[in-house]
């Protein structure tokens, strides 16, 4: 009888189909199916070019086009595209602080709603859930999701921690200003860092502090408002929202006392900084650094890990000391009551345009960038952390021993630190007030003129817009 069971069960076993690997079933009807895609070029995305899309491609056949460019010609291309309709691109980076404009102007699928109408597209690993609370930036007013993060970090203090325990330095700093040298808690101890390292030798390669300051690129503009006004008490570019009030008189902070102090703080770096640094955006902020052309810096958290860790691309590896930035009385206080913040919380997301015309394949694409098992390898090439149990990989625990703590200062302290403001007319005004920073760059206006223009030309692009009525 017990042979007979035995036998049985093996004949059921053969007759049943077997199970097969998820992303090969769900892709059966989907092979040689080609889907694009658009994103700048960073570490997080040219991990997703050189990795996860080769991988993606052997396990599905589906194929992935993917372009990797400027954040400049990123932004533009995916934009013609949605405002056209054409379908070039299937799935398109979207930054956490244009999110807003693209919901209003109904350029993105509803992932939430076309997972739930695909139950046979679902892939088992998958879960929203999983994410941190940065996915809560790419949510609709109903809470459904409509992009996939593949990228989050914050904005951070770094320092030549060789430099600063250097007892020659320390003696010579101590001397010269009468305090200890330590790294920068304060605004003033900032200056004073940067003029001592500046200055020690003039033919030397080292400079006391990175600026991002291209004068011509939005970059800057985004350093100053997302970075260095906040750690002075001036937050949402100094908008009020609910009144479209930029200027003072009417209600904002753009040109206030306190915004026009961080941006008079902000251009005096350029006397300390690398002649590079009115040409900088983001991408050179970090090259700089990484050079060893800077004592100290606000660099991208997306550039720490490989910054700290990685010899052929870095010459500090094992010198780079990480810390929060510093802020002015009053503004800690205020982020820890969630009432402000200390500076920017960046990242993004892929999301897929109306538009698109291979939707399914490209669900599967966003899924399988979003599953648990590809989190920590990311994480560790680029910095970045999109899912709460990345922190606690093994990979990622070992980078960070070396990182200084890059990842347990953003896992602990990244509530301190906020996106972009939920403005609709986030790029208008952007434009409109960036040519007034990039004046102040070059010296052809003061900081306070300059911020003064800005907030008038902030009024009058959101009335134009129909927010407010200034």
């Amino acid at each position: 009888m017990k042979l007979m069971l035995a036998t049985s069960a093996i004949a059921l076993a053969l007759a049943a189909p077997a199970r097969a690997d998820f992303w090969a079933d769900a892709s059966a009807d989907l092979q040689g199916v080609t889907i694009r895609g658009v994103s700048e070029s960073t570490p997080p995305s040219n991990y997703v070019k050189d990795v996860l899309i080769p991988e993606f491609t052997a396990k599905t056949g589906i194929i992935v086009e993917y372009e990797t460019t400027s954040w400049d010609q990123m932004f533009d291309k995916a934009i013609k595209d949605m405002e056209a309709g054409s379908g070039i691109y299937d799935f398109v980076y979207i930054e956490q602080d244009i999110i807003y404009s693209y919901l209003a102007r109904d350029f993105l699928v509803n992932l939430t709603d076309m997972l739930e109408a695909n139950p046979d597209l679902q892939a088992p690993d998958f879960d929203m859930a999983a994410f941190t609370t940065f996915i809560d930036n790419f949510r609709g007013a109903d809470g459904d999701v409509f992009g996939m993060p593949m990228e989050a970090f914050i904005k951070v203090y770094l320092y030549r921690k060789d430099l600063f325990e250097e007892p020659a330095h320390q003696e010579a700093f101590k001397a010269k200003y009468n305090y200890d040298l330590a790294p920068a808690v304060t605004f003033d101890q900032w200056r004073d860092n940067a003029e001592y390292f500046a200055n020690i030798d003039p033919n030397d390669e080292l400079w006391g502090t990175t600026v991002q300051a291209a004068s011509g690129h939005p970059a800057s503009f985004y350093e100053f408002f997302e970075t260095i006004a906040p750690s002075f008490g001036v937050y949402n570019w100094g908008i009020n929202a609910e009144t479209a009030a930029a200027t003072v008189e009417k209600g904002g902070q753009m040109n206030s006392a306190e915004a026009k102090e961080a941006l008079a703080f902000w251009i005096s770096m350029l006397d300390y900084a690398p002649p590079e640094a009115t040409a900088s955006t983001w991408d050179e902020v970090a090259s700089t650094f990484a050079a060893g052309r800077a004592a100290q810096g606000w660099v991208y958290g997306e550039n720490a890990a490989w910054i700290a860790t990685n010899p052929e691309k870095s010459s500090v590896v094992g010198k780079v000391g990480v810390m929060l930035p510093p802020v002015v009385d009053g503004v800690m206080a205020e982020a820890e009551a969630g009432e402000g913040y200390i500076g920017y919380y960046d990242g993004g997301a892929f999301g897929m345009p109306h538009s698109s015309k291979n939707k399914e394949a490209t669900l599967l694409f966003l899924q399988y960038i979003g599953q648990p098992s590809v989190q920590a390898d990311w994480a560790v090439a680029g910095s970045r952390v999109v899912h709460q149990a990345t922190y606690d990989d093994p990979k990622v625990q070992a980078v960070d021993a070396i990182a200084d703590g890059y990842f347990t200062l953003m896992r602990d302290k990244g509530y301190l630190f906020r996106g972009a403001p939920e403005f609709p007319f986030h790029a208008q005004v952007r434009e409109a007030v960036a040519p007034f920073i990039y004046e102040a760059i070059v010296g052809t206006m003061t900081p306070g003129d300059a911020l003064d223009q800005a907030a008038a030309a902030a009024e009058t692009e959101m009335a134009n817009l129909g927010y407010g009525g200034n």
